[in-house]
């Protein structure tokens, strides 16, 4: 039944939480060069989670990384970063901390391990208050915002964590709104748990993912917002999507470093045509 077909391994990895069924799960597959463009793309839409990553192992810990939705190649995602720096530590053999993941949009992004968790090192996305009416899509989203501000994401500020839990955006008219701008839509207020600093939700209908479940890359933006908010560089987060995320973060000057836990959940071949689908 595979005759005429080419065999690739992959693993199913739920990141940003220490055991299955929870957290943000990815698809990682270490290849041994690249495959089209085209290729990529359909296996990630074939998985159909939020990001499928790629990884082609070069040498020095330098490894190149790609990531991909089931519609568009993103330019950064930190849950499927975690997911691939704990395929190679944890699943495969030959591959050592510290990690550096080289990125066609990002830049390099390290990985370190500490205190029983992996440590991502990513770009600070710094969010700055809106100069415009957004009148349309803060509808959309729903619930009051009592901030709005933009980097890479627009990132709504509300009063409690209750409001960001109870919203249910309309999905189409935020896809409509990503379509004219490219940016996603992050939902953040204080926690009230005792536990964490604050709380956020993440909306990319645009990019194929009506809701994340949970992102490292927003925290690139909500870190270096709740740091400056809260007077500290060092912040506990939870994503609180229906399977819900732990993340701890550390802001320093320019950087983000985003602390998390994975599992592997599957291990599994995938069998693809010799040729890139057209």
């Amino acid at each position: 039944m595979t005759a005429g077909r080419h065999a690739l391994n992959f693993h199913h990895v739920d990141a940003f939480t220490p055991r299955p069924f929870a957290g943000n799960p990815a698809a990682v597959y270490v290849l041994e060069a690249w495959p089209s463009d085209a290729q990529l793309a359909a296996i990630a839409a074939e998985h159909n989670l939020s990001e499928t990553a790629f990884i082609v192992p070069g040498a020095d810990h330098y490894h190149e990384l790609r990531w991909f939705t089931p519609t568009v190649e993103v330019e950064l995602c930190g849950h499927a970063t975690l997911a691939s720096a704990h395929v190679l530590l944890n699943e495969l053999d030959g591959y050592s901390a510290p990690l550096i993941f080289t990125t066609r949009f990002a830049g390099e992004l390290g990985i370190a391990t500490g205190n029983g968790r992996l440590w991502l090192d990513l770009p600070a996305q710094l969010a700055e208050p809106l100069d415009h009416d957004i009148g349309d899509i803060a509808t959309a989203l729903g619930g009051q915002v009592v901030e709005w501000r933009a980097a890479t994401n627009y990132l709504a500020v509300y009063a409690s964590a209750a409001e960001v839990a109870a919203l249910k955006p309309d999905m189409r008219a935020l896809a409509r709104y990503s379509a004219r701008t490219n940016l996603g839509f992050i939902a953040t207020a204080p926690a009230d748990d005792g536990a964490h600093d604050f709380v956020s939700r993440y909306f990319a209908p645009g990019h194929g993912v009506d809701e994340d479940p949970v992102t490292g890359s927003a925290h690139c933006t909500l870190a270096p917002y709740w740091a400056e908010r809260l007077g500290r560089t060092e912040l506990s987060a939870r994503q609180i999507s229906a399977r819900g995320g732990e993340l701890r973060c550390v802001v320093d000057g320019e950087r983000v470093h985003i602390g998390g836990q994975a599992v592997t959940y599957a291990r599994g071949t995938a069998w693809l045509p010799e040729e890139a689908p057209a």
